[in-house]
């Protein structure tokens, strides 16, 4: 397959429609800057045009039967898979991902796709006993779930294909209208995600996917009271500021985390060593479930340590379009330079620098740092870059007590051969996800995926999306007296 080292300008999809604006917004590679194509700058009046047409759509996916609408969505994810190296091109060259993250990146939305298809089938209702209570003896009846609506989705850049996916695969399989508003710095993937679905004859005005700048479209689209769900994933500060502004609606938010991982005496240190280093440095460390903390039994602190700066330091940073690449830049340089800010914060605090603390541009070296104090930004926040802290710790229930004192709780590792103490940990660690001798950074698409605290609201996983996007319906019969 022949594919273009760069793109053109690309139209959005507004309303089953590919059209384009007077004003376009310019897409580049963080790598070294370069244009890499325009899309359009919706606006505001864009957007409220937009929400009545998914209005319409709505009842006309709500119309679809359920095997039209998997036929819809297969389609979609074999457009996919026919079309696999364009879209990891795609993925790898407008965002941060190299070519190998990308292409494991379309894999899995091409997995999303075929889930979503599947649990179409699955949205089912039950029996309900109302003669459970006495003068109901002659009343039958069930609930059953129906579709809500509009769906509004608001996606990030670091997945920049599977995380619209996972929007948009329960939003068509539970027949609900959907408006996507991509990352702005990323939205290429998703449009090439709505080709697949236009090609797939997906009906007009069910999915639209609006480019545009966030000032612009964004509260008009959280705000308005026909869009009855906002699907929202990103950072902490903009998920509050939509459940402020939201009004009355139904709100699914995955906002992030600071995930540790646990690695106790017992452990096999080199299963560890290559999860932990892995988990921390996926797609540059701009990953909700990426390794942040690591707590070590004190008692192997050395050797993990050891090991695990060795492991770091064979990392291959450069060209993301390289096979053999195994990290790249950051999404930009101000996020390098924000990440840069973070690192000096700490080390001027007292932490000590085991490798790496180098920026070029947007990149940023694979970073390990150890005794970091707990005043530093870096200890309790997010860093959302390729940084990760070592802390020894004396046994389980101290590395459980620190990993708990973070105001996020997304998914955590332990890495044990000791049943009963991955048990404890499964018990006590407040976290949406506990992955037994492996890193934080271990998601199926089909299973249920949230957090506790500030790591957001509600769960994804196609599943349980579905029931999110989904409301009961009861039915009761009353039967004559015989």
């Amino acid at each position: 397959m022949i594919i273009e080292s760069r793109m053109t300008a690309r139209k959005m999809f507004f309303a089953g429609k590919w059209e384009n604006r007077e004003q376009s917004i310019i897409i580049r590679d963080p790598q070294d800057n370069s244009i890499i194509g325009t899309v359009p700058a919706a606006t505001k009046e864009d957007m409220l045009k937009c929400i009545e047409e998914a209005k319409k759509g709505a009842k006309i996916s709500a119309d679809l039967p359920v095997y039209k609408r998997m036929e819809i969505i297969n389609k979609a994810a074999d457009y996919v898979e026919v079309n696999k190296e364009k879209y990891a091109h795609t993925i790898s060259l407008e965002g941060s991902k190299t070519i190998r993250e990308a292409t494991k990146e379309v894999t899995r939305a091409i997995q999303t796709l075929r889930i979503s298809a599947e649990e179409a089938r699955r949205i089912n209702g039950e029996t309900i006993s109302f003669d459970q209570m006495s003068g109901s003896e002659n009343r039958v009846g069930h609930y059953y779930r129906f579709p809500i609506g509009v769906i509004a989705a608001i996606t990030p850049f670091n997945d920049p294909l599977n995380l619209v996916a996972h929007k948009i695969g329960p939003a068509i399989a539970s027949g609900n209208a959907i408006i996507v508003k991509p990352a702005t710095v990323t939205p290429l993937s998703a449009l090439l995600l709505a080709e697949a679905f236009a090609e797939a004859d997906l009906p007009e005005k069910v999915l639209s996917v609006i480019t545009g700048r966030g000032s612009e479209i964004g509260d008009t689209l959280v705000t308005h009271p026909d869009i009855r769900m906002v699907s929202f994933t990103g950072g902490l500060q903009a998920g509050e500021e939509i459940a402020r502004k939201a009004g009355l609606k139904k709100l699914g938010m995955e906002l992030g985390s600071n995930s540790p991982a646990i690695v106790l005496e017992d452990a096999d240190l080199d299963d560890a060593v290559e999860s932990t280093v892995s988990g921390a440095f996926w797609a540059a460390g701009q990953n909700c479930l990426g390794v942040q903390r690591i707590y070590i039994q004190e008692s192997i602190m050395d050797v993990f340590q050891t090991k695990f700066v060795d492991r770091t330091n064979k990392y291959v940073v450069g060209d993301k379009q390289s096979e053999l690449t195994d990290m790249g830049p950051l999404i930009s340089e101000k996020e390098a330079i924000r990440v840069e800010n973070l690192v000096n914060e700490a080390i001027e605090k007292g932490a000590t620098l085991l490798t790496g603390g180098k920026r070029n541009g947007a990149f940023y070296s694979p970073t390990v740092l150890t005794n970091v104090p707990e005043n530093c930004t870096i200890a309790k926040e997010e860093i959302f870059g390729p940084v990760v802290l070592l802390y020894p710790v004396v046994d389980l229930d101290a590395a459980i007590e620190k990993s708990n004192d973070v105001d996020y709780g997304l998914q955590a590792g332990i890495f044990t051969k000791d049943l009963n103490k991955a048990y404890r940990a499964i018990g006590k660690l407040d976290v949406g996800g506990i992955m037994i001798n492996d890193s934080s950074d271990y998601r199926i698409d089909a299973m249920p995926f949230g957090g506790t605290k500030n790591s957001g609201l509600g769960r994804e996983g196609i599943k349980f999306a579905i029931h999110e996007m989904t409301d009961p319906k009861v039915v009761c019969f009353k039967l004559p007296n015989s």
